[in-house]
């Protein structure tokens, strides 16, 4: 009955405290009360994967025993947010139900940690690894404590010198960054994240550090193990310079940051003085260490390593820096575990970010976007996002400090897909680029807006004088800053709809609470516990398993269920049917064309249609996207060119390519007299071609593509 289900609540928190589960300021809230607000209904928003996943991961306990329900599970966590609220109670029921109607949901550090003893609640930290010994080990030390509490890691190592340079105090060559990052790599795969999740941690180096080539290969399975790190993710930090240069085809210049160490520092145009007045220093002989190569040549080989291994991934310095709001207090050297992140980092600060997105699923009203509904839930989520700053457990020193006197966080989305299919918007469709955009203004209007009213109610944070808020400048207004700073032109268009004169306004005279305020997260996870798509993805598979920690799911998507039944499609055969194309709806002609059109899977989209609705969506975002690149073939020219066409386009990062596999699976459970034993599937390239040789490498050349389900990689998981 309802009131066992209240009682639950009220019971669960106080046994909760008693045993030391939770804090003790839980208990000064007035729990019957709450346990009133608690709306039991909203049980039936959650489908079977997504209670399955709370349960198995999310829901406090005891050793033996689970104290939550799911309605009590939300509150808890809406409570943990609220002890600094002088109106607490009133607080935690409006967190509450922003949480539990699935208009926004935090990310898993919060879900998991908020009320509890050490609420560590945020999801990413940043460091860069100085070039000494201690500091070294001391980098390695605070990954093992950011991962014990479920933080996703990210670490710059480009200032560590390469191989072959000098050791002064020992008159010794040093052996580079590569075994240091086996020695990361066994941190990672030793420390299990909150218990809930792997460890997950990725470093970046810069294109231009004389160790990047045996870099490109951390995570082949071939040559020697002790070079290797499989249990990592890598991703390069790439300048505008080298871009250029694999353009014009030019050479391109590997140095040790022993002797260029300004590098690391700098970006745009500085960088590229520096950057040419070093490679004259090299060529006059006063240099030690530095190889000259063609950039086309090593453009190749990262993108056939990104090809066969998924790894590294691309990344852009120049943009994250030039449009980063905290360019007068430091240097952006890396993104994060999942390259949304654009935070400053140094020897004294790591870098941290608290993340949650906008369910859009749940922001439709009369088949367009709520914008009244929209409005609140962003409004309420920064607020939400800001008190975890102050309320969060920080595992070590430095990356309390950074949090504090910036205090960044990163309000995204998820759910794009569903709110295509509920306002009938295909995602290829031109319409959709429009919609896109729309939507991520009005989020970067309300949120920036938040931020800014929080100021005017709490302060601004402390490093705000100088900012680029501070000079008026917002994230719409970079652009051109990026392009004068390039000396090319970014391709994107500048103009939005709204009228931001009010925003502008009350920046100027309240100033704003946090450095950054937005960025886009996989939300692999709490994607699940919402029951929407991932993100800003397109569907992945319209029928497929999904492997988590929690199980394996067959997953059906509902929408084109509920459309086929509207028509008297959906029977036994239907589902046959899709099994065999796994998914493809136009290998099956008796569904009209305009559902197939609907149901486009993401292999069936153009990838430079998507960079370019997320080069769009970013010129309202201060910080980046998880934005994947879904190709089918192996057309390294078309490769080359969709990363290309994102850089140009002004986008920071990228994170994840996806490349299509020429085969199928057996389905055991289809009769093998209607559909024969074996199957074949033929599918093109971009063009409509047959797949082709590569054009990038002859290691790509000898794939065949790799299949690769986003849905069931852990390390998507590792921001929310």
């Amino acid at each position: 009955s309802e009131d066992v289900y209240r009682n639950a609540f009220v019971n669960g928190i106080e046994r909760g405290v008693a045993q030391g589960i939770f804090d003790k300021r839980m208990a000064e809230f007035d729990l019957v009360r709450l346990s009133q607000a608690l709306v039991i209904e909203r049980d039936h928003l959650f489908d079977y994967m997504g209670l399955r996943t709370l349960y198995e991961r999310y829901f406090a306990k005891t050793q033996t025993t689970r104290i939550e329900l799911p309605q009590v599970f939300w509150m808890r966590v809406a409570m943990g947010l609220c002890y600094n609220e002088p109106n607490k109670n009133e607080r935690a029921i409006e967190f509450y139900n922003l949480m539990s109607s699935m208009r926004y949901l935090p990310g898993t550090p919060t879900l998991l940690h908020s009320g509890l003893l050490r609420p560590q609640l945020s999801s990413c930290f940043l460091t860069t690894v100085g070039d000494d010994l201690h500091v070294i080990f001391k980098s390695l030390s605070d990954n093992a404590q950011l991962s014990k509490f479920s933080g996703g890691v990210a670490n710059d190592w480009t200032p560590l010198r390469a191989t072959g340079s000098m050791i002064n105090t020992i008159r010794m060559e040093s052996q580079g960054v590569i075994p240091f990052l086996k020695i990361a790599n066994d941190v990672t795969a030793a420390i299990s994240r909150s218990g809930s999740r792997r460890g997950a941690t990725v470093v970046y180096l810069e294109t231009w550090h004389f160790d990047i080539e045996d870099f490109l290969d951390l995570r082949r399975n071939t040559g020697d193990e002790r070079r290797r790190a499989h249990d990592m993710n890598t991703a390069n930090w790439v300048p505008d310079l080298f871009m250029k240069r694999v353009i014009e085809d030019a050479d391109w210049t590997l140095f040790s940051p022993d002797e260029t160490p300004d590098l690391h520092d700098l970006y745009g145009k500085a960088f590229e003085e520096r950057y040419a007045y070093y490679e004259e220093q090299a060529r006059l002989g006063n240099i030690r260490l530095y190889k000259v190569m063609p950039a086309l040549q090593l453009w190749r080989k990262m993108l056939s390593r990104l090809f066969e291994t998924g790894h590294p991934w691309i990344t852009f310095k120049d943009a994250c820096n030039v449009r980063s709001p905290q360019d007068h207090v430091g240097v952006v050297h890396s993104s994060n575990l999942c390259t949304e992140i654009t935070l400053n980092t140094s020897a004294d600060e790591i870098a941290v970010c608290n993340l949650g997105s906008v369910n859009l699923s749940q922001h439709v009203l009369n088949g367009a976007l709520d914008d009244e509904k929209l409005a609140h839930t962003v409004t309420t989520a920064i607020r939400m996002l800001d008190n975890v700053i102050d309320i969060n457990f920080y595992p070590v020193a430095e990356a309390k400090n950074s949090n504090w006197r910036h205090r960044p966080v990163g309000l995204g989305l998820m759910g794009l897909q569903d709110f295509f299919y509920k306002i009938d918007v295909n995602f290829d469709d031109a319409r959709a680029l429009d919609v896109a955009s729309d939507v991520m203004e009005k989020i970067s209007y309300h949120a920036i807006m938040a931020s800014s009213q929080l100021a005017q109610e709490r302060g601004t944070y402390s490093t705000y004088k100088g900012s680029k808020w501070d000079r008026g400048i917002l994230p719409q207004d970079t652009i051109d800053m990026l392009e004068h700073e390039r000396g090319m032109p970014i391709e994107v268009a500048r103009e939005g709809k709204l009228d931001w004169t009010p925003v502008r306004e009350q920046v100027k005279r309240y100033g704003m609470r946090n450095s950054n305020t937005m960025a886009i997260a996989p939300t692999a996870t709490i994607s699940n516990i919402a029951g929407t798509f991932p993100c800003i993805e397109p569907i992945y598979k319209n029928i497929y398993v999904k492997a988590n920690m929690s199980g394996e799911f067959t997953v059906i998507n509902t929408y084109l269920i509920e459309d086929l039944k509207a028509l008297g499609l959906w029977d036994q055969d239907m589902l046959d049917e899709l099994k065999y194309y796994d998914g493809n709806l136009q290998m099956i002609e008796r569904i009209p064309q305009r559902l197939r059109n609907k149901y486009k899977e993401v292999f069936e989209i153009d990838p430079f249609f998507l960079v370019r609705m997320s080069a769009l969506r970013g010129r309202f975002i201060d910080q980046s996207q998880s934005h994947n690149v879904f190709m089918r073939g192996t057309s390294g020219k078309i490769l080359s060119d969709v990363y290309i066409a994102g850089w140009k386009a002004g986008m920071k990062t990228f994170y994840y390519l996806r490349t299509l596999g020429a085969t199928q699976i057996e389905k055991a459970t289809l009769d093998a007299k209607k559909f024969g034993f074996t199957q074949k599937r033929e599918y093109k390239t971009l063009d409509g071609a047959a797949p082709a040789a590569a054009q990038v490498t002859p290691e790509i050349d000898n794939q065949s593509g790799r299949a690769c389900n986003l849905l069931a990689d852990p390390s998507c998981e590792s921001c929310q």
